[in-house]
């Protein structure tokens, strides 16, 4: 996507939101091109719902929609400093404890070519403030790798930060040229040969960090949306689920649940993203 960000009235959201509460929807999720930075383009102006004034800001935002009862998941939440906001209302179990931040890489280098921020240390520090306030957090990210003049030290940067940072979800994408983009411009272009090889390396680091933050959950006891029934077993998510783009839990012997509906299951076992439970 290209071109200017542009906010929807903060009142209009939330009526869109309560109206698919009203409808049987059981989890909302807040998606846009920056969710961190919704409000910005009208100065945080004020809108009202419920006969309140509410300021047009993320933060206001999800505290609004924490009052509806369902589950709540933030996407594309830039790291910006009042992301910090969020994570109590996390903790306290009125937004799901997710956060979805492309982080994008840790090479302060490549990240101002980017056009992002460049302080992979100070991105750490906040990954650990921000699971000493919530523990459960769930943290997915997405990187880019051969990007325009990222050397072999730079990528291993990278792999170092993910060493380091534990994210419970990552995906990974080769650079590819954008039509009009200035990263076109670029001197240096890594071979798509040196991308496929960097970005193998990337996802084996990754998966065997999944594999082991899943294997962490068996045993535990679990809220999850069951979202399908078939033959004699059961789809299901849990908090630390997006659908269509993080892992899932199979339920092999789902007696007493319901697609749409919540159940609480006990963790059986788990591999590289997937789970398996049990009904409680």
């Amino acid at each position: 996507m290209r071109g200017n960000l542009v906010s929807r009235p903060v009142g209009e959201v939330l009526h869109e939101a309560e109206s698919l509460v009203h409808a049987g929807v059981r989890e909302l999720l807040v998606i846009s091109q920056d969710t961190s930075a919704y409000g910005v383009d009208v100065k945080y102006r004020t809108g009202f719902w419920r006969g309140r004034p509410l300021k047009t800001r993320m933060t206001e935002l999800a505290r609004a929609l924490s009052e509806m009862g369902v589950w709540v998941r933030l996407h594309y939440v830039y790291p910006y400093p009042h992301v910090d906001d969020v994570i109590p209302l996390m903790a306290e179990g009125r937004l799901l404890p997710y956060l979805d931040v492309p982080f994008q890489h840790a090479s302060p280098r490549i990240l101002k070519l980017m056009k992002r921020p460049a302080n992979a240390e100070n991105t750490l520090e906040r990954i650990r403030r921000w699971r000493a306030m919530c523990p459960e957090l769930t943290i997915r990210s997405t990187f880019i790798v051969g990007f325009p003049g990222e050397t072999e030290a730079e990528f291993e940067e990278l792999l170092a930060f993910l060493e380091e940072a534990q994210l419970d979800r990552v995906g990974c994408f080769a650079y590819s040229p954008v039509h009009g983009a200035a990263a076109n411009e670029l001197p240096d272009h890594v071979s798509e040969a040196l991308k496929d090889e960097r970005r193998a390396r990337f996802m084996q680091l990754q998966e065997k960090i999944s594999a082991q933050r899943l294997k962490h959950k068996v045993g535990r006891t679990l809220t999850v949306l069951v979202d399908d029934i078939a033959g004699q077993g059961a789809v299901a998510r849990s908090s630390a689920d997006a659908p269509e783009i993080d892992g899932q839990v199979f339920i092999p012997k789902p007696r007493g649940v319901q697609a749409g509906e919540f159940a609480t299951v006990r963790v059986t076992r788990s591999d590289v993203h997937d789970l398996w439970a049990e009904v409680v």
